[in-house]
């Protein structure tokens, strides 16, 4: 990570925390993606979104109350008056999780059947928007080509339609909207989901693509660990005859994440380019091997 962006990232660190009345001093950065995460001392955790996404944080803060409610593992916000913005970023606090790992599939399947069997929250959610943000980093990605940009714009509209007209399938519920093996953390005793930037109400089928496409797609998962993912949940989403849309949603997204990064950091560069070969049809078929960036 360059010592700019960590500069910057502190920067705004500092007066966020200042707002709440904490103290920023040894505070140390976690991991500075999408969101940027840092830990504060007293086992502090400080998440600070992008711009315009005060709504989400405030969505967060919801989730995970009502999780605790319902005794769901699931990352817990501080007891205190938040979320806190300054100067268009807003943050939320969060309590460290004990010693952990990253988890991965097995650990999520049991959770996600627990999350789209819970009532309805007794706060409104809106329906989940599976094409939040795509456009912008398409538009604004000065690494891809004019005519790469146009065909994804293309594409983009090609899934919007599709979208409309999905096949019926499981009952809508609450969603997490984000639900990839590494939003969760494995601790000593248990399990803990994590990260509800996304959650929703949609399709229990938008969360089980997630894991699908890291067999179909990224390849990072094989066909035995997802057989296991499938009986530990109930439900095999490959069998749907609306996979195929939510795939090609997942791919475009994540296409235009690694756009998004490698306006920051030029080592995502090779990846997003190979990505976009990869859903334009010039890779050969899946799975085409995707590397995490970001």
């Amino acid at each position: 990570m360059k010592s700019s962006r960590i500069q910057e990232s502190f920067g705004v660190l500092e007066k966020i925390v200042q707002a709440a009345g904490l103290s920023s001093d040894r505070a140390e950065p976690i991991r500075l993606a999408e969101n940027d995460l840092w830990r504060l001392p007293g086992k502090v955790v400080v998440r600070i979104a992008r711009r315009g996404q005060a709504a989400s944080a405030t969505r967060e803060l919801q989730v995970t109350r009502w999780l605790a409610q319902h005794g769901v593992p699931a990352v817990r916000p501080l007891d205190m008056d938040q979320p806190v913005t300054v100067d268009g970023r807003t943050a939320t606090f969060w309590e460290e999780l004990p010693t952990h790992l990253a988890g991965d599939e097995s650990n999520l399947a049991p959770l996600l059947r627990r999350l789209h069997d819970l009532p309805s929250p007794p706060f409104a959610l809106e329906a989940i928007a599976p094409f939040v943000r795509i456009a912008d980093r398409i538009n604004s990605a000065q690494s891809a080509s004019q005519e790469d940009r146009t065909w994804l714009l293309n594409r983009l509209e090609e899934l919007k339609a599709a979208w409309t007209e999905l096949p019926s399938g499981l009952r809508r519920c609450v969603i997490h909207g984000d639900a990839w093996g590494g939003n969760t953390a494995v601790t000593a005793d248990r399990v803990f989901l994590m990260d509800f930037e996304r959650t929703a109400i949609g399709p229990p089928e938008w969360d089980l693509t997630s894991t699908a496409v890291a067999v179909d797609t990224f390849g990072k998962v094989s066909r035995s660990a997802y057989a296991t993912f499938c009986r530990a949940y109930g439900h095999d989403v490959m069998t749907w005859a609306g996979y195929p849309t939510l795939r090609g949603i997942r791919e475009l997204r994540l296409t235009s994440f690694a756009l998004q990064t490698a306006e920051d950091d030029s080592s995502a560069l090779e990846q997003a380019k190979y990505r976009i070969a990869c859903v334009r049809g010039f890779a050969g078929p899946r799975p085409w091997g995707w590397k995490a960036v970001g």
